[in-house]
């Protein structure tokens, strides 16, 4: 009877180009972290800060007050009710959050809340009347 061991041949080739690879890959995986949070002017995203956070539905009440444009159309919609919506989840962050932001953040997230009512009443004042 002849030996069934089965024979394996390695090839060195592709030995190599499995290795090469394998490099390949973990070197995009180290820089993968760095794309990823997006640094500004590298064409990724915005960090995620609790700054981002607040920038990001302080620009959405913004739009819904009609004071960004709609960047399709170019035309400035007046959505009240969903500025208010923003605005409070605004206030809720804000309750949410006491004693666990640093004093920077507080002021800023206090002053931005300020800012947005007192911009709302005017908005809600003029398409009154």
């Amino acid at each position: 009877m002849p030996d069934e061991t089965p024979k394996i041949h390695i090839d060195s080739d592709w030995k190599a180009q499995a290795q090469a690879e394998k490099q390949k890959l973990a070197e995009k995986a180290k820089d993968a972290p760095a794309r990823g949070g997006g640094a500004p002017g590298q064409g990724g995203l915005p960090p995620a800060t609790f700054e981002t956070l607040i920038s990001t539905m302080v620009t959405q009440a913004l739009f819904a007050m009609g004071a960004i444009p709609d960047p399709r159309t170019g035309q400035r919609a007046l959505h009240l009710d969903l500025a208010r919506h923003h605005i409070d989840m605004l206030t809720v962050l804000e309750e949410k959050t006491k004693g666990n932001l640093t004093q920077e953040e507080a002021d800023m997230l206090s002053s931005t809340v300020y800012e947005l009512r007192t911009r709302y009443i005017q908005m809600s004042s003029q398409a009154r009347g």
